[in-house]
């Protein structure tokens, strides 16, 4: 029997916004019945771009039931950008924690949160999983991504809590050994990132102006360049401690592959060159 929190079963015996929002702006699916589990979210948007109205529709357990019915009440009011934020972390604290072998029912919470704004941005589902790299578990459907985020957020150290995030690994356990390697590999990067965040480089000597100075010109001789050939271009909008903020444009602007080319070309870029310290935000 499952130590349940009196407001998972609440939650559970008692779910809110249970349905499905008329003319939503945002849907995400997430799961099949297949697997056991499965979520349908929408959710619509008022005239200040904030969610109005959430509702769900779930197959699985309490902990899948509780989960999808906190989701709702937990984003009604957000932004996208608030609500881009929200992590499975926040959805199990909501409800006063979950059982271990239960929180992958949270992980299905944002998953689908995730999928709802890709589907707002126009992003379809086929095109968001291309997007999260390759699939580790055959058995569940789950990716590299959505491991090293469950690895990240959730701070796992193991296969078996990996599972218990995920499924991943759960099925036939051909992949457990990929699952461990993912493990350490995501716990060296954090460790690589750290070490160099904390050294001080010249960069960090200069004035704010120059420091704006050299990422202009480094956007313009190697970045610019490259967008530019496949009709796309970017504009230098602030540098607010060590956060670069930059508005893609032209090709860039809502393409399914933006937030790989701020993450993965632009900030790696600008990281290697000018300070491991630096990050990159889209406005």
């Amino acid at each position: 029997m499952w130590d349940y929190t009196d407001k998972v079963k609440d939650h559970f015996l008692h779910p809110r916004n249970i349905g499905e929002v008329e003319n939503p702006d945002g849907v995400g699916e997430v799961g099949s019945l297949a697997c056991g589990d499965a979520l349908r979210l929408t959710f619509k948007l008022d005239a200040n771009k904030r969610i109005s109205e959430a509702k769900f529709k779930t197959f699985g357990c309490a902990s899948a039931i509780a989960s999808s019915s906190a989701l709702t009440e937990l984003i009604k009011g957000m932004t996208l950008e608030e609500a881009e934020k929200v992590t499975n972390k926040n959805i199990a604290d909501y409800l006063g924690g979950l059982p271990e072998a239960k929180m992958h029912c949270s992980v299905m919470g944002r998953e689908a949160l995730q999928a709802a704004i890709a589907y707002y941005k126009g992003i379809k589902p086929e095109q968001k999983k291309m997007l999260e790299g390759k699939i580790v578990c055959e058995c569940f459907g789950v990716t590299e991504k959505e491991i090293r985020d469950a690895v990240k957020i959730n701070h796992l150290t193991t296969v078996e809590e990996v599972t218990n995030y995920t499924k991943a690994g759960g099925g036939c356990g051909k992949c457990k050994d990929d699952i461990a390697v993912l493990i350490k590999k995501v716990f060296l990067e954090a460790a690589e990132e750290a070490e160099n965040e904390s050294k001080p480089t010249p960069f960090d000597m200069l004035t704010n102006i120059q420091k704006i100075k050299q990422v202009a010109d480094l956007l313009d001789q190697d970045i610019r360049p490259t967008l530019q050939r496949d009709g796309g271009d970017l504009e230098l909008v602030d540098l607010d401690d060590n956060i670069i903020y930059i508005k893609l444009r032209g090709a860039c602007s809502g393409c399914i592959g933006a937030a790989s080319t701020m993450k993965d070309f632009i900030e790696k870029k600008i990281k290697a060159r000018l300070s491991p310290k630096l990050k990159v935000k889209e406005i």
